[in-house]
């Protein structure tokens, strides 16, 4: 059975804050618990005007009170940024808050620009070359803790926070192979390795006692409404934030616009496209087909869905048509 997720990335619409975000992120949370989503994941992100989740481990906290059954974790923590112990204690008090529930996705990009990771105090000059140390560092602070031992994560040893490894290259997908861990792959913004990537994973993954078979996620944008043309016109905002990043203006997410014809160049048009390749737009039946395509293209064992949507009930209904499609293919 497909399992299908949420990835959230709390957006700062144009005309609200930051604190509307947080409401927003935890009724939606609500939602998707009642419609049946496997888990819900909010992304550190620093100095973007338009993503409220900088601090995830905060986020998180939030959106687990808010509900009661669904899985909630990062996707991801951007672990050059943090001291991995840091880390484990912050989950590990997640996990004793929410036992069960709680999921540790690892990134190896900052989430920000270079002026910005320096300000986070990153060392001077890194570039997520201790990522894989970093990644077994964070591990052995899970595991329960011996006789003797002089450092341990106080919430974290002994708990069962699952690890999860992503990338937008080819790096995580051999990491992640090694360690014997799930992969999700940033397909939803940077889909030009998908493929590669997914192949590395698989081919060079091997059985552990903590996973048995490699487990394969995609991130897809979704856009879905009753029709055509208001799925594409809800996707504007999308196209519109992305358009800001090209051009080097991050922004809060702009309103939707009925048409994008004027607004870019074809070479920003290509670049937007490009990035949003691999998103479902369009009405249930076309959500369908393209969600088809995808797993016909990828084999993925999860789906995890994520819509940068202005209006808050048009998301919500968004991602009510998505879990109406996945149930029906999982019938």
């Amino acid at each position: 059975m497909l399992i299908y997720s949420i990835l959230d990335l709390s957006p700062i619409v144009e005309g609200g804050d930051a604190a509307q975000a947080f409401r927003n992120s935890a009724d939606l949370a609500q939602h998707a618990e009642a419609w049946g989503y496997h888990r819900y994941w909010l992304a550190e992100h620093h100095n973007m005007r338009g993503i409220a989740s900088a601090a995830t481990s905060v986020v998180i906290s939030h959106v687990a009170a808010a509900t009661k059954t669904i899985r909630v974790g990062a996707g991801g923590i951007m672990l050059p940024n943090h001291a991995p112990l840091a880390i484990a204690e912050q989950f590990g008090t997640l996990a004793s808050l929410h036992p069960g529930r709680i999921d540790l996705g690892l990134g190896r990009a900052p989430g920000s620009d270079q002026l910005t990771a320096r300000a986070l105090r990153r060392l001077a000059g890194g570039s997520g070359d201790t990522f894989p140390q970093d990644v077994l560092e964070l591990q052995s602070y899970f595991r329960p803790a011996t006789p003797g031992q002089r450092l341990r994560a106080v919430p974290g040893a002994g708990l069962d926070v699952p690890l999860y490894l992503l990338g937008s290259s080819d790096f995580s997908a051999h990491l992640a192979a090694e360690l014997r861990l799930p992969f999700a792959f940033a397909s939803h913004f940077a889909p030009e390795y998908l493929h590669v990537a997914l192949e590395i994973y698989r081919r060079e993954f091997k059985p552990s006692a903590q996973l048995d078979h490699p487990h394969a996620m995609i991130g897809v944008g979704l856009f879905a409404a009753a029709t055509e043309a208001e799925a594409q016109r809800l996707a504007t905002s999308a196209q519109l934030m992305f358009l800001n990043l090209v051009r080097g203006h991050p922004s809060e997410l702009p309103a939707p616009v009925e048409s994008m014809q004027a607004r870019w160049s074809p070479a920003e048009r290509a670049a937007v496209e490009e990035r949003m390749r691999y998103s479902a737009i369009g009405s249930p039946s076309t959500v369908q087909r393209r969600l088809e395509q995808f797993l016909t293209e990828t084999s993925a064992d999860e789906i995890i869905l994520t819509g940068q949507i202005h209006d808050h009930p048009a998301r919500l209904h968004s991602f009510e048509i998505g879990a109406r499609v996945f149930r029906e293919m999982n019938a």
